[in-house]
């Protein structure tokens, strides 16, 4: 029997009462979660009726409810002898996730580079709530993430929900696209009229590169591909215009979006080429975490190592000057000669 709200809820409140206070190594008895009934929700019950909605819990499966079990001596209803029988003496939910599961999740919004410090705050708790109480996670130092003095585009979410909807539709898409500027706030980019550039985009697939999202795309009045940072679009509009079929694309079709997130680190675009170039072996570590597996190693003299791999050759240049007083640049030759131009403008930016 249940007084106070009505009964029908009453497996509502079981389930929240188990969510929010137990896990496997937190079991509690139907007596607490009658008493959690009151006390919470202000209904009061009886034993039996706790008892049959936890028995529906467990023979439906559909929720991760579980039991834990102990074998006592019970009298045989028919004999009266005693006899070994299971008996549910605590229940606990099952989260969909581990808490070192949640803790990643967390930290890769804690780390992510286009989510807004209010966003990230809300989204977290939101995961949170997928646990219990037992769940510990301090997100006090969330600031700590994110520059504090540089601006956010507060519309990325509905950047990603408009650009989800224009490729389930196969449609295009137009937006303004935005560098930062010496203020710290993003600015468009503007045409040869010194108007805001409407980019008209035929959109195939959102990535996540670097803590950033991006968007690999067709723009219209080119054949080939490009790829933004979806935190830099602004004032996005889903066209009713079809999206350019793949075949019209160059590259697009049969593309391996691994191994084009493999080559293009820094998501330049462009082509790839297969570059060349020497290394001291205290490197190797920094040039694996580039550069994942697709790299390829040969011994050489001095502590050195020849490295081989396949990628984006603006992204490649762009790699190498952080570099430039450790490694040396062998193939393409045209790629060997960006870098040494690169060290020689560097130096004349000191010469008086």
């Amino acid at each position: 029997m249940a007084i106070g709200r009505p009964k029908k809820m009453m497996n509502m409140y079981i389930l929240d009462i188990l969510k929010r206070n137990t896990d496997i190594d937190h079991a509690i008895t139907q007596k607490e979660i009658q008493h959690r009934l009151e006390s919470d929700y202000d209904m009061v019950v009886d034993r039996k009726a706790v008892k049959a909605n936890l028995e529906d819990f467990i023979n439906d499966g559909t929720y991760d409810i579980y039991c834990e079990t102990k074998t006592r001596l019970m009298p045989n209803a028919k004999t009266g002898e005693l006899e070994k029988s299971e008996v549910c003496t605590g229940f606990y939910y099952e989260s969909k996730f581990t808490d070192s599961e949640l803790r990643l999740l967390i930290d890769s919004v804690l780390f992510s580079k286009s989510i807004p410090t209010h966003n990230k705050s809300a989204i977290i708790e939101n995961l949170k709530s997928l646990s219990n109480k037992y769940f510990k996670f301090n997100v006090g130092h969330i600031k700590s993430f994110e520059s504090a003095d540089r601006e956010i585009n507060k519309n990325l979410f509905l950047t990603i929900e408009t650009l989800n909807e224009a490729i389930d539709k196969g449609l295009q898409v137009k937006f303004h696209y935005n560098e930062y500027g010496a203020d710290k706030k993003l600015h468009n980019r503007l045409d040869d009229n010194g108007e805001p550039r409407e980019y008209i985009i035929n959109p195939y697939q959102i990535v996540a590169a670097n803590g950033r999202y991006y968007l690999i795309c067709n723009y219209d009045k080119y054949d080939d591909l490009a790829n933004y940072r979806l935190d830099r679009i602004t004032d996005i509009e889903l066209l009713e215009t079809p999206r350019k079929p793949k075949n019209k694309v160059q590259g697009l079709v049969g593309l391996d979006i691994a191994q084009y997130m493999n080559e293009h680190i820094y998501m330049f675009t462009g082509k790839s080429v297969r570059a060349k170039f020497e290394a001291p072996k205290y490197l190797i570590s920094d040039i694996l975490d580039y550069f994942k597996a697709d790299v390829n190693f040969k011994e050489l003299e001095n502590d050195q190592v020849l490295a081989t791999v396949k990628v984006n050759e603006t992204d490649m240049q762009l790699w190498a000057r952080q570099y430039c007083g450790q490694i040396k640049m062998i193939e393409p030759q045209s790629l060997a000669e960006a870098c040494k131009q690169d060290i020689l403008d560097a130096l004349a930016l000191y010469e008086d």
